[in-house]
């Protein structure tokens, strides 16, 4: 871990980080993370700053995690590029122009002149800007400029970030002030001539030199991509532990599904079978009745035509008495 920790202040140390400004410009609060003073220029403790780093290294991480914006702000020379390539890397919001005032605290509005962007892209996509006359299709294109150099990089911000990263406080004195209004984090690169009590994350380190600056913002956009890889990663599982849950409860409903069907199809089945044999008793009750009703009537009429028989016998014996 020590051989670590010195392998890291010799990389500083080569990148310039321990320059300060000079002596007469320095801040008194600045005091606990000065080393030494050399040719009328301070010269920051490195062990300080590399214990910083990580620690502002792990509350960044952490707060890409959640899932939630850090803003960049750096406008002054050196530091622009260099903080526009690092926040693009891990698709972040950063401010390289001007500051433009109430960004934070007036976010409304700021974000009406993104949305004025977006309706001048959508105008161009329908042609409906082809319509308007050579001098407002001038005018329109050059709000499209002055809007994308200031605030294209915000584009995607539609609320308000959970952290800010600055280089150079006293430079960028406005954005500071704004977000310790509104109670966000503020991390920075803070150089000896600065105020460190107003930041919650103070890196200590030579604000000025481009080297220095891309050392640091290297060590941060490192930590911010850990961050947003643990939060895929976390995706991912929960992605695979909600399918695996499915699989289970879908495989016991097929389970309970089949005896449901086999003993539906039973009681179906069932009924029918019973139902024949009834049926079949029921014909045998209807016919049994009709053929015995001839056997019955046989006898009658028989009996009447023995009846008949002996009349007409009598009635002979009369005849033949009578004559």
């Amino acid at each position: 871990m020590a051989k670590d920790n010195n392998k890291e202040v010799k990389e500083l140390l080569n990148a310039g980080v321990h320059f300060g400004h000079l002596t007469r410009k320095w801040n008194p609060n600045m005091a606990p993370y000065i080393y030494m003073e050399r040719n009328g220029i301070h010269i920051i403790n490195l062990y300080k700053t590399a214990a910083k780093i990580q620690e502002a290294g792990e509350a960044l991480k952490k707060i890409a995690a959640s899932g939630r914006k850090i803003l960049f702000v750096a406008t002054k020379k050196q530091a622009k590029d260099i903080v526009a390539e690092k926040a693009k890397s891990v698709n972040m919001p950063y401010i390289t122009e001007r500051w433009p005032g109430g960004m934070l605290t007036n976010f409304v509005t700021i974000r009406k002149a993104v949305k004025k962007m977006a309706t001048i892209d959508r105008m161009k996509q329908d042609g409906t800007f082809m319509t308007l006359s050579k001098k407002e299709r001038l005018q329109v294109d050059r709000l499209r400029a002055k809007l994308e150099k200031n605030l294209g990089s915000i584009g995607e911000m539609s609320r308000l970030p959970a952290a800010l990263f600055v280089v150079d406080t006293t430079r960028e004195h406005i954005a500071v002030a704004e977000a310790i209004k509104l109670n966000i984090p503020i991390f920075a690169m803070v150089d000896t001539n600065c105020d460190p009590r107003v930041i919650d994350y103070i890196i200590p380190s030579n604000d000025d030199a481009s080297k220095s600056i891309d050392k640091i913002m290297t060590a941060v956009a490192d930590a911010v991509k850990e961050g947003l890889s643990e939060r895929k990663a976390g995706k991912e599982s929960a992605e695979k532990a909600k399918a695996e849950k499915q699989a289970p409860v879908e495989t016991k409903q097929t389970e309970e599904a089949a005896p449901v069907k086999e003993e539906v199809a039973a009681t179906k089945e069932a009924p029918v079978k019973e139902a024949t044999p009834v049926k079949e008793e029921a014909a045998a009750t209807k016919e049994a009745p009709v053929k015995k009703a001839p056997a019955k009537k046989a006898p009658a009429k028989k009996a009447a035509a023995k009846k008949a028989v002996k009349e007409e016998v009598k009635k002979e014996d009369t005849t033949k008495e009578e004559k």
